[in-house]
């Protein structure tokens, strides 16, 4: 595979990587009750987030000269993350609802590490990345924080 196509592999999985991310945290956010108002708040700045990572990607593989993915993964990891969240919900325990979703930062994190490991992504995206990846890893330790301060 030539370094462009596997290029456009990696920016377009991790684009479906934030759309998942942005789907968990929708559905983080309803089930949380009134009272948690600064963690719905929290949570729409990750999806914010995600969006303008999409955004930064999607300008990436358009300059390639190529179709940007627009769904949610449907196989592997990823899509089985989010599923987690969902069924977590059920339990309705706002310290429950952070487990999954720092569980889904872990799997965001992983697959931007991935992605910057890989040699055939081009150093200016890598650029991109890194700074991205940056963000994630914040994200992931507020939610682990708040985690590890809530009792069930």
């Amino acid at each position: 595979m030539d370094r462009t196509k596997a290029a456009i592999e990696t920016l377009n999985d991790l684009i479906l990587i934030n759309n998942d991310r942005i789907i968990g945290y929708e559905h983080a956010t309803m089930e949380l009750k009134a009272e948690e108002s600064e963690l719905k708040h929290l949570f729409t700045n990750m999806i914010g987030e995600s969006h303008q990572f999409k955004m930064e990607l999607a300008t990436e593989v358009a300059a390639l000269g190529h179709d940007i993915e627009t769904g949610t993964s449907t196989s592997g990891k990823l899509h089985r993350t989010w599923l987690n969240v969902k069924a977590a919900f059920s339990r309705h325990s706002k310290k429950s609802i952070l487990e999954e979703c720092e569980f889904g930062e872990d799997v965001a994190k992983d697959a931007y590490k991935t992605a910057i490991a890989d040699e055939s992504t081009p150093a200016y995206i890598k650029e991109m990345l890194l700074k991205q990846q940056a963000i994630l890893q914040a994200s992931h330790d507020k939610i682990k924080a708040l985690r590890d301060n809530v009792a069930r």
